[in-house]
């Protein structure tokens, strides 16, 4: 019983599960809990992609389980161990939004998948147990729903028992979204990026374009004004289960007015639209103030009854000096007497 769980861990170390959309691939550790699955929209293909080693003569057997959905196929492992599994657009357009579960199953050293489905009945069985009998129900009436059939499955092939091995992969449809994070208004001639997120896989094509909203066609022998951009941006790795865009406008030729931007994808059904506004940029002009002449102060004429007179006092003579000297000696001789 160790030598088969040391064997069933060596296998599980090797045989890898890779979950990849069309540009970029997600490598998911073998024997996960099926957690941080990514999200893809309907109709972008999944790629399931790894390394299988033992020379499993019938292949690898992949089970995709969702909501009312069961998809079981062979794939082969080829000369240098490597294997590759697609989900083509066709079968990721109609999904139902929800979690998938991806399950590799490797049939270890009796060549034989001991777990398998019976389309038949809809139910798994064990081969080992009483020659084939069916363990529950994965299709049909009374069947276990996800992803109580994602466990039910991994218990049975990991049951001490069964010599198969096997690796884990998730991913999540949603609805194909296309976001636009909010623009603001600008000065015409600005420089600016418009971004947003999307749940697109990444490298898929968005369609960019920004009109002017007062724009309309017109007759060939009018003049028509056009304001506007457009491009095709493709949708970069981003965080928390959406991918990112952006797009670089450069309003030189854009008149102000309200603009309408609208992000549509090359390939889904999907399609978003917000507006923003260019104003008119403003003009500055410097005014230099001239220079500040000061009045030339008149003369102030006073009238002559208002202007103060100044009497000169009449210097005291010396012969007045002494005549008040002699005097002041007479009165003294009498008040002696």
């Amino acid at each position: 019983m160790t030598s088969t769980i040391i064997r069933s861990l060596f296998f599980l170390l090797i045989l890898c599960a890779f979950l990849t959309p069309p540009v970029s691939s997600i490598t998911l550790s073998p024997g996960n809990s099926f957690e941080n699955a990514p999200t893809i929209a309907n109709g972008d293909p999944v790629f399931i992609r790894g390394v299988a080693t033992g020379d499993p003569r019938g292949g690898l057997q992949v089970w995709v389980l969702g909501h009312n959905y069961v998809k079981i196929s062979s794939v082969s492992v080829n000369a240098d161990d490597t294997y590759e599994f697609e989900l083509k657009s066709a079968d990721t357009q109609n999904l139902a939004s929800g979690q998938y579960y991806v399950l590799v199953q490797h049939p270890m050293m009796n060549g034989e998948f001991d777990i398998y489905y019976n389309s038949a009945s809809g139910s798994v069985v064990n081969r080992q147990l009483g020659g084939g009998t069916s363990i529950f129900q994965l299709n049909g009436p009374g069947s276990l729903q996800t992803p109580d059939s994602a466990y039910a499955l991994m218990r049975a092939i990991y049951n001490q028992n069964i010599d198969d091995t096997f690796a884990t992969a998730s991913f999540i449809i949603g609805n194909p979204v296309a976001r636009i994070d909010t623009i603001g208004d600008h000065v015409a001639g600005d420089k600016f990026t418009i971004t947003g997120s999307t749940n697109l896989a990444v490298g898929n094509d968005l369609l960019i374009e920004i009109v002017s909203s007062s724009f309309s066609p017109t007759q060939k022998s009018q003049g028509s004004e056009f304001s506007g951009s457009s491009g095709i941006v493709k949708v970069e790795p981003g965080t928390n289960g959406l991918n990112r865009w952006s797009f670089d406008v450069d309003s030189s030729s854009f008149k102000p007015d309200e603009y309408i931007v609208k992000v549509s994808s090359v390939t889904n059904d999907v399609t978003s639209s917000t507006t923003f506004n260019i104003i008119e940029k403003m003009t500055t002009t410097l005014v230099t103030p001239s220079p500040t002449t000061l009045p030339t102060a008149s003369p102030v004429i006073v009238p002559a009854s208002l202007t103060p007179t100044t009497t000169q006092k009449s210097p005291v003579s010396i012969t007045t000096i002494l005549l008040a000297f002699v005097l002041a000696g007479s009165a003294l001789l009498l008040k002696r007497k």
